[in-house]
Order: C-alpha cells, then sequence, then structure tokens
C-alpha cells in the first residue's frame, strides 16, 4: 500500500492540475463566444455570396473564367487543410485530419497525386508525417486571424490551379454546429462546377439583370468567392477549436474531482491502517511487559 505521504503528493498533484484545466476552460469560453459571434455574422453573407454566384454562375458558360471549367483529366488535387494550432481539444484535429487522410487515399487510389495546404500546426506536422508534398504551410495564426488570411491561402490555391499545378482544390475544416458538436467538412472550392451550383443555389429559379456584363462579374467576383469560402472554413475550426476544448477542460475537471475523491479515499484508508497497525503494536507491548 502506498505510503500517506505518496498518496497526499498524488492529491496536491491532482487539486493543481484541476485549477490549469479549469482555467483553460474559462479561457476557451472567453475565446469562443467571440468566434461564434464571428461565424454566425460571416455565415449569412457568405451564403447569399453563393446564391448569387450560382445564378450568375448559372447564366454563363465554363469558358467564361477558368474557375467554372471542370479539366478533362484531373492529375494533380490540392486539399487545403485547417486544423489549430495547440493541442489539448479532445478528438477534435485527430477527427478532421482522418476525414482529409482519407480524401487524399482514395485520390491516390484512383491514380491522382495529393497536395496539401495546411493551416495550423497539427495540420503540417501530421501530414508531413506521411511524406505528402506541402507547397504551403501557416502555422501560428489560427489563435488571432482576418481575412487576410484567407486572401494568402487562396491566392496561392488559384495561382496553382489556373499554372496548371492543380486540377482540382478542395478544403477539409471542422464546421461548428454546437458546443457539443463539431463535424469534418470536405468542401470542393476549384472549380465550381455548374452541377455544384445548380445543387446548392437557393435562389436559382430567381432572374437578375446584371450590369456589366456576366463575364466582367465573374472575373471580379469568382476570386473573392474562394477566398469567402476558405475564411468560412477559418472561422468555423477557430470556433469549433474554442468549443473543443472547453469541453475537454471540462471534462478534464470533472476527472479531476474523481481522482481527488479516489485517492482521498486511499488516503484515509491508508491511514486508518498506519493507526491500527500503531495501536497493534502498543498492546503487543503491554501484552509482552505483563507477561
Amino acid at each position: 500500500m502506498a505510503s500517506l505521504k505518496d498518496v497526499k503528493l498524488k492529491i496536491g498533484g491532482v487539486k493543481k492540475t484541476k485549477q490549469i484545466t479549469k482555467a483553460m476552460n474559462m479561457v476557451a469560453s472567453a475565446k469562443l463566444r467571440g468566434a461564434q459571434q464571428r461565424i454566425e455574422r460571416f455565415r449569412p453573407y457568405a451564403q447569399k455570396f453563393f446564391d448569387m454566384l450560382s445564378n450568375l454562375g448559372g447564366q454563363s458558360e465554363e469558358t467564361a473564367h477558368p474557375f467554372l471549367a471542370v479539366r478533362d483529366e484531373v492529375k494533380t488535387v490540392g486539399i487545403v487543410l485547417a486544423t489549430s494550432d495547440r493541442g489539448l481539444c479532445g478528438s477534435f484535429n485527430v477527427n478532421i485530419i482522418t476525414a482529409a487522410l482519407k480524401i487524399a487515399r482514395e485520390k491516390t487510389k484512383e491514380g491522382k497525386a495529393v497536395k496539401f495546404y495546411c493551416v495550423g500546426k497539427k495540420a503540417r506536422d501530421a501530414v508531413r508525417k506521411l511524406g505528402y508534398e506541402i507547397p504551403l504551410a501557416i502555422i501560428g495564426q489560427m489563435n488571432s486571424f482576418d481575412f487576410q488570411l484567407a486572401v494568402s491561402v487562396g491566392q496561392r490555391v488559384m495561382d496553382d490551379f489556373l499554372s496548371g499545378q492543380l486540377d482540382e482544390v478542395l478544403m477539409v475544416y471542422g464546421e461548428f454546429i454546437s458546443l457539443a458538436k463539431q463535424v469534418p467538412v470536405s468542401l470542393p472550392v476549384l472549380p465550381i462546377a455548374a452541377d455544384h451550383r445548380d445543387e446548392h443555389a437557393e435562389g436559382a429559379a430567381k432572374n437578375y439583370i446584371y450590369e456589366p456584363a456576366v463575364e466582367g462579374l465573374l472575373a471580379e467576383l469568382l476570386p473573392r468567392f474562394v477566398k469567402v469560402q476558405i475564411y468560412r472554413g477559418l472561422l468555423d475550426t477557430s470556433a469549433s477549436e474554442h468549443a473543443a476544448r472547453m469541453m475537454a477542460m471540462d471534462n478534464a475537471t470533472k476527472n479531476c474531482d474523481d481522482m481527488t475523491a479516489a485517492l482521498t479515499l486511499l488516503y484515509n484508508k491508508t491511514r486508518q491502517a498506519a493507526i491500527t497497525k500503531d495501536l497493534m503494536d502498543i498492546v503487543g507491548g503491554v501484552e509482552a511487559l505483563k507477561g
């Protein structure tokens, strides 16, 4: 049986760990409120942008812009993978990375090359271990970022698509649904195919008159649309990260309480056993003196 000192040290260590997990839970909760407000404000804009562009793209041919043209043969696929920079958020990062790697393996089996554009330290570290090519890796910015981050990632992806280095682009990120639910999502980014546009367009039945011509608008709006889609994925990932960390730290705090209770019980049993042993020694000594 462990000594009283050892059990007491363990209880002290668990209590200190509880203080850390409780503090991290409060920090994640505060950050979650800001991140949740950002994604809730941005989603209506992104959805309306998508509806308008769907209607606009439905009136034009694939030749109107390179981003609308589906390649005859897809040889290289780019995956924009968004995760957090830090851990301690349960299985959040693992789920996103697993979903991305599943897609990568499927594409590889089809004879296609896969490149990863990583945003977040966890994404870069996981992909680098498996030997995939990483043309772009951005770390240390997921804790605090703005639209410029999406511009940097989107511009690099669009440049590689236009130059022929990529034939298809997907984005894998964690969609924030609620405090207890964050789901890995795969979003097609490029090309913006006609069937994909029609499938998701809410205002496809409406007819709009555009000024200037559709081709001129597409040249301006499609690059921004790609950046908006990436920014939405980054915002979702940020909110999901804080929610996952908040839940993980809450569970860790509860586990600390359970461990403290179990160790306290062990401490009391150990102390009682020590007292009983001392009493037996005293009684034995008294009986020996009487004899």
